[in-house]
């Protein structure tokens, strides 16, 4: 029998069924408490009503569920039926959803009530043959409701039996060209998870109060506010609002909440709030991942609440590689140090370590736990991926004499701004869709909050048409309605032409300097 993570929640819940599991706040201030007997229960009423309608073992479902407790009962349910979970973002539009469908050979969705049209408009553009469609949060035409669904379920414990190699999360990730990468993750996964990253670094400890920020659809919230937090007993905070930094302040001194985990983004907006000491925040640790933080940040927390808002560094392939541990002394831009027993190197084009201090591409052994295991029907891309013994993480930093890596860039045309990892080939590909667009290139351009942001170069089809004030607005529009609006170029260039190789390929990475030249004041 191997490692199931649904029988992890269970096992808390044996032990302890009425500590609270999850606290989710809505933007209306109204709550809903979930203790883990009654998780443990809703799961397995959940689990057993999806095997009677046909979701067995090994199948893949797309799960596309905004924040709140829904998404912590479908994902539990899924593992413990021993299906593949598709997390899917709600910001996903029918390009998008249709992409997976099809690549994974999707049989079943679950999605909230409001996404369920963009849903059928994939399913035909796909040609997909979907054998559940499930829905949240109210009924919908040709849909199987999940309050339905509870009532043929039974509450008596259901598990089946999986294999540590069986596929347990499929996560789609940007890449440089072509559609997303289907990102492979097995049952033992969270199991190494939990040993190194959600015990080293997010921290979170039975009973105690911790919000992750990260929204459903994103392996950032398979690892903390899903695996971290339910994984240690630790009960969930979730708030269901948009965020504002000052909301959030008010919130962390209401709630008493005393772990965070946060994108840099968010923690930059805060630490600009006015007064901020004049809040009660009582966090006892707080940390980041997306991007490097800078010192004026940890700076402004550290005196503000006598909290140190410590690093992190992972991929949707790997898990958390680095970061500043507990009681592990700071060095403000630096992403940590590599956590216990994990083999990350700074590597050059062959895969051979570098010298301290040089350059060169992050890397991680092959046999970290956490890794990997390849790309979805992509061995090619999965090659690539390797020099040697080692996975290429596409980003490239140095360490220093005491073991600390700080990043330097990507090594390719990825973006990442505010968290999000965005690929070129996805917004050129939504543009140039547009009739007034001839081609275009989309780079990432520096920005003091969100670390990055996309831009877009853009030849126009009649070079007139850059005169018209609102055109940048709708070639904006366009980009948001074709595909999910977090990637939308918020600076578009209107250019006479695009730099390009000899073979006429475009080099973004001339684009991406002259922007870095730019932001820097060169």
């Amino acid at each position: 029998m191997g490692y199931n993570f649904a029988r992890e929640v269970d096992a808390i819940a044996g032990a302890h069924p009425e500590r609270l599991a999850l606290l989710c706040v809505g933007a209306d201030r109204s709550e809903t408490r979930v203790t883990y007997g009654e998780l443990r229960a809703r799961t397995n009423r959940l689990a057993s009503a999806l095997s009677r309608i046909g979701v067995h073992k090994g199948e893949r479902v797309l799960v596309l569920l905004p924040r709140g407790v829904d998404a912590y009962v479908v994902y539990l349910s899924l593992l413990k039926v021993g299906a593949t979970v598709l997390p899917g973002s709600e910001m996903l539009r029918q390009g998008d959803i249709a992409y997976r469908l099809h690549h994974a050979d999707v049989k079943a969705v679950i999605a909230h009530h409001s996404l369920t049209a963009e849903v059928d408009a994939a399913a035909k553009t796909a040609g997909a043959v979907l054998a559940q469609r499930v829905c949240v949060g109210g009924p919908v035409e040709g849909w199987t409701e999940m309050d339905t669904l509870y009532e043929l379920g039974s509450t008596a414990d259901f598990l089946v039996d999986t294999d540590d190699a069986d596929l347990a999360f499929l996560s789609y990730t940007s890449g440089t060209t072509g559609g997303p990468k289907g990102v492979m993750h097995t049952y033992a996964w969270p199991r190494e998870h939990l040993a190194v990253a959600g015990t080293y670094w997010f921290d979170a400890q039975a009973g105690e109060l911790a919000w992750a920020t990260a929204s459903p659809g994103w392996a950032k919230w398979v690892w903390s506010p899903f695996v971290a937090v339910l994984g240690n007993g630790a009960t969930g905070f979730v708030y269901q609002g948009r965020f504002d930094p000052a909301n959030t302040l008010q919130l962390l001194e209401t709630y008493s909440i005393r772990l965070l985990c946060a994108t840099p983004t968010e923690y930059r907006l805060m630490a600009k709030v006015r007064n901020l000491e004049h809040y009660q925040v009582r966090l006892r640790s707080a940390v980041s991942a997306g991007e490097p933080l800078n010192r004026e940040v940890i700076d402004t927390f550290a005196k503000a609440f006598g909290v140190t808002v410590r690093d992190g560094y992972g991929q949707t392939e790997n898990s958390l590689l680095a970061g500043t541990l507990r009681d592990m002394p700071v060095k403000p831009g630096s992403m940590g140090k590599p956590f216990p027993g994990t083999r990350v190197e700074i590597v050059d084009d062959d895969g051979n370590p570098v010298a301290v201090g040089e350059t060169g591409h992050i890397a991680v052994h092959k046999t970290f736990p956490t890794l990997f295991k390849g790309y979805l029907a992509d061995e090619e891309r999965t090659a690539k991926a390797f020099r040697g013994d080692w996975y290429i993480t596409g980003d490239q930093g140095r360490m220093d004499e005491d073991g600390y890596i700080w990043f330097e860039g990507r090594a390719d045309d990825i973006i990442i701004s505010a968290g999000y990892t965005i690929g070129p080939f996805e917004v050129e590909d939504a543009l140039v869709k547009h009739p007034q667009v001839a081609e275009c290139a989309v780079v990432a351009s520096p920005d003091e909050e969100r670390g990055h942001i996309v831009k877009a170069f853009v030849v126009l089809r009649d070079p007139a048409d850059a005169a018209d004030p609102e055109l940048v607005g709708r070639l904006q529009d366009h980009v948001k309605a074709v595909t999910a609006p977090y990637k939308y170029p918020r600076a578009i260039e209107f250019v006479d032409s695009l730099p390009k190789t000899s073979s006429g390929k475009i080099r973004r990475i001339e684009l991406r300097q002259r922007e870095a030249a730019r932001h820097a004041g060169v």
